[in-house]
């Protein structure tokens, strides 16, 4: 069973930034395909990030690539995302979640365990 545990949302204005963290239990982390979703009210969960076992290879959805960048230190159990240049549109509840396949995906269902969430409201 794996815990994922979300940190850093909060509130801030259009073109700050703020970076999520997601602290992960076990002991295989560095074998787990850790990303980030987001779902905005009333709309379904989207994915925003991905990054690969290592760390070495992320994907973005083309609405955050540029402005986000996700990162995994299999050291701290750890995976971030950095947001900057953030705007009203990235409201949302930004979630971790984690997958034992090393096979990248962007489809909600292919992951198995998921955070809490943590919010992230940018006012304009």
């Amino acid at each position: 069973q794996v815990q994922l545990v979300e940190s850093g949302g909060g509130s801030v204005q259009a073109g700050g930034s703020l970076r999520l963290s997601c602290a992960a239990s076990g002991r295989t982390f560095s074998r787990y395909l850790m990303a980030w979703f987001r779902q905005a009210p009333g709309k379904e969960r989207e994915f925003v990030a991905v990054a690969s076992w290592s760390g070495g290879s992320t994907h973005y959805a083309d609405s955050v690539k540029g402005r986000f960048t996700i990162s995994k230190d299999n050291a701290k159990n750890t995976v971030y995302l950095q947001m900057n240049d953030l705007k009203p549109e990235d409201t949302a509840v930004y979630y971790c979640a984690a997958r034992i396949s090393p096979t990248g995906t962007v489809i909600i269902s292919n992951y198995d365990y998921w955070g809490q969430g943590t919010q992230v409201t940018v006012s304009s």
